[in-house]
């Protein structure tokens, strides 16, 4: 296509900066079905100084005359031109293709309206005709169904677990073993008229998919709802839609959390079962893997009181009610680097304590970019686009520096998840964290590249099996053909990616080598083994977009080619010691160095590292038609058309993305909150009640602020 028209079809709003876009509104019921929900701030010129004339000579005078004759006429002329762009920047916004899918209004649906999964109706008609117009209209006053504790853990009292492992010895609250760490509770059922997930799958994942949470039997168990004369209480949720909710306390009880401490109820718990992480273990008995699970926060940073509910939540479910299989730990940036928080214990100590609550001060550890640049020092040389304009060891460009760190102090984990502090999930942690992993351990090698750079639409595909023969089918048939190796790298991936022009590399760890030929394995290889890195987004080629980020490659000779790699946007995630010893390597032996959402994927990419993205359920506010969506996501056109360029306003109606604005408002709305005109308490009591969601994972949650009453 000639570059002019290619121009001329570009929608001008894609060439803005979608970071400042806004997901302000959610669908209603008002008359129309396809109104945006969607508005895009406005960008105005800042006024400068006014300009302050001297004293002129004549032939200045003369000069400035004629050239505000020249000015009077051009401005006459820009004018005429200013009036035209004016009534064009007047209109309203051209709403995208997505925006004129029907609305999905399920999500809202509450808690009197629930029903056995096996009796509720799949609200998505996939836009071949109007969805269910029967929605959030209550039936009776209280939930028909009552909530039960939810306990997605292993029957570690089992004789089949005994067989295998150590006994999990109970963990507590409190030092005297008195408070217990509490249950939490779902409904084993869902609205009457409820949507599917457009991408990914429940069943897929073994994540149970017949249930789901509302706000008190998710967070009440860690304070949410309590009345503000119990002790502890953080003052949210006593005054929001609550028919039925007394059963969830009934059961759960009241607890103090002003007097948790975290930390130490977490270290008590590993002593007690550190057992069962010995690497000696006896003859018959399987070592369990320890995982940390790393929060990324840092000074300044403000913990609202659904911050804290949900970090509550996390420590619970990953560490104590596990027996101590997950250690949750706050590495803390400290934004001012003229602090010298490593000449002074007792600063460090104040540091710490004035910028993270005390609940958690036992958890957290603090790091500074001054230290960093320390641990990793220049020069890192040959860098091919600098897009951010700031430091290699700023957090932007360099978010992976301390995680590498952290697991060189702590080789005492298995693998460290990186965590966001904009991440929510309306399930239960332990069973999200510990199902994707095992869902990515059973994955063969062969293929996993390619599923993992598209996204599966089992509307569109069928299920994963039948995804997993396509997508060989399409390598074989197109991508092959298709492929530049030079540019991006071998298709398909079969063990270390080196056969690129390169400087010198180090060798890749054992056991990364196929043990036959692609054609020769019979998706075998790969199966059992923990992978490497998961990603919630998939793995792509940055050669293949536009995205801002593709160039930033420190540390590879630039008279050559850039070396292909690969990258996954979000870097929310978890990664093996094994590949943070890479990237460790990599970084301080090598200087090479990426943006934090294509090294990880690179590093893993080019040492023959297991790498999966995991296809977890996403959902969107519109009822998209999937084999368009397919085309979207899967084909873009061109190549600023790709979701991970300039076409990422596709995903501003998702409920995961880097500028899902989808995640944040469905979430507020399951808070019980206000959002645009609807929600809050009024509209759950005169409606179905509050909202029932299954597990989702949302980011970004950007605020929690919305009004309840």
């Amino acid at each position: 296509m000639p570059i002019l028209s290619r121009v001329r079809n570009l929608i001008p709003r894609q060439l803005l900066d979608t970071s400042r876009f806004a997901y302000v509104s959610l669908p209603g019921n008002d008359q129309s079905r396809n109104g945006s929900p969607t508005t895009y701030s406005r960008f105005r010129w800042p006024a400068g100084d006014r300009i302050r004339v001297g004293r002129l000579s004549i032939s200045r005078s003369v000069a400035l005359a004629i050239a505000g004759l020249v000015f009077l006429v051009l401005f006459a002329v820009g004018g005429m031109r200013g009036m035209r762009r004016q009534s064009f920047v007047d209109e309203p916004p051209q709403p995208f293709y997505w925006e004129l899918y029907d609305r999905l209004n399920g999500y809202f649906n509450g808690v009197s309206m629930l029903v056995p999964v096996a009796e509720h109706t799949i609200e998505n008609q996939y836009n071949q005709s109007h969805p269910p117009v029967e929605w959030n209209m209550r039936v009776i006053k209280q939930p028909p169904i009552n909530p039960v504790p939810y306990s997605p853990y292993p029957d570690f009292a089992s004789r089949e677990y005994l067989k295998q492992h150590h006994s999990v010895e109970t963990c507590y609250l409190d030092a005297k073993e008195k408070v217990r760490a509490p249950d939490v509770y779902a409904y084993p059922a869902l609205p009457k008229v409820f949507p599917e997930p457009l991408f990914g799958s429940y069943e897929e994942l073994g994540i149970r998919e017949d249930v789901c949470f509302d706000r008190f039997g998710r967070l009440g168990p860690y304070g949410y709802g309590y009345n503000e004369s119990v002790p502890g209480a953080l003052g949210v949720g006593d005054r929001s839609e609550n028919a039925g909710s007394e059963q969830v306390f009934a059961k759960a009880g009241y607890t103090d959390y002003s007097k948790v401490d975290w930390g130490a109820a977490q270290k008590r718990c590993v002593e007690k079962n550190k057992a069962r992480f010995a690497e000696k273990q006896p003859r018959g008995k399987e070592r369990v893997k320890r995982q940390a699970f790393v929060l990324r926060t840092w000074t300044g940073y403000k913990y609202n009181a659904y911050q804290i509910l949900s970090l509550r939540a996390m420590i619970n479910e990953l560490s104590l009610k596990s027996g101590g299989e997950f250690d949750v730990h706050f590495l803390v940036h400290v934004k001012n680097n003229s602090i010298p928080i490593w000449a002074d214990k007792a600063l460090y100590q104040q540091t710490l304590e004035e910028n993270v609550p005390r609940e958690f001060w036992n958890l957290s550890t603090l790091w500074s970019e001054q230290q960093m640049l320390a641990y990793y020092p220049a020069p890192f040389p040959d860098n091919f686009a600098n897009m951010a304009g700031s430091s290699i060891h700023g957090v932007y460009r360099s978010a992976h520096f301390p995680l590498q760190w952290f697991s060189q102090e702590h080789p005492e984990y298995d693998f460290v998840w990186n965590w966001e502090m904009d991440v929510r999930y309306s399930g239960h942690y332990y069973e999200f964290h510990t199902k994707v992993g095992e869902w990515a351990a059973r994955q063969p090698r062969k293929g996993l590249w390619e599923r993992s750079a598209r996204f599966w639409i089992p509307n569109h595909h069928g299920d994963y099996q039948n995804f997993t023969s396509f997508v060989e089918a399409e390598v074989q048939s197109k991508d092959i053909l298709e492929n530049d190796a030079e540019k991006n790298g071998p298709v398909p991936v079969w063990g270390p990616v080196r056969n690129f022009t390169h400087r010198g590399m180090l060798s890749p760890p054992p056991g990364t080598t196929p043990p036959t030929s692609y054609k020769e394995d019979n998706y075998i290889w790969g199966v059992g083994e923990e992978a490497d890195l998961l990603t919630f987004n998939p793995i792509f080629d940055p050669s293949m977009t536009n995205w801002v980020f593709s160039l930033d490659v420190t540390g590879y000779n630039r008279t050559l080619s850039i070396p292909p790699r690969r990258a996954a946007i979000v870097t929310v995630g978890r990664l093996s010691k094994r590949l943070l010893s890479v990237m460790h390597e990599e970084t301080w032996r090598m200087k090479h160095h990426m943006f934090p959402e294509m090294f990880p994927a690179a590093m893993s990419f080019h040492h023959g590292l297991k790498a999966a993205y995991i296809p977890h359920p996403i959902y969107f506010d519109r009822d998209w038609e999937t084999g368009y969506m397919d085309q979207v996501f899967n084909y873009p056109k061109e190549i600023w058309s790709s979701p991970f360029g300039w076409g990422e306003n596709n995903l501003l109606g998702s409920t995961f993305y880097y500028n899902a604005g989808f995640s944040g408002a469905l979430w507020r709305r399951w808070l019980g909150m206000r959002e645009n005109g609807e929600g809050g308490r009024k509209w759950e009591e005169e409606g179905s009640g509050r909202m029932c969601l299954r597990g989702v994972l949302h980011h970004p949650v950007k605020r929690e602020d919305g009004p309840v009453d």
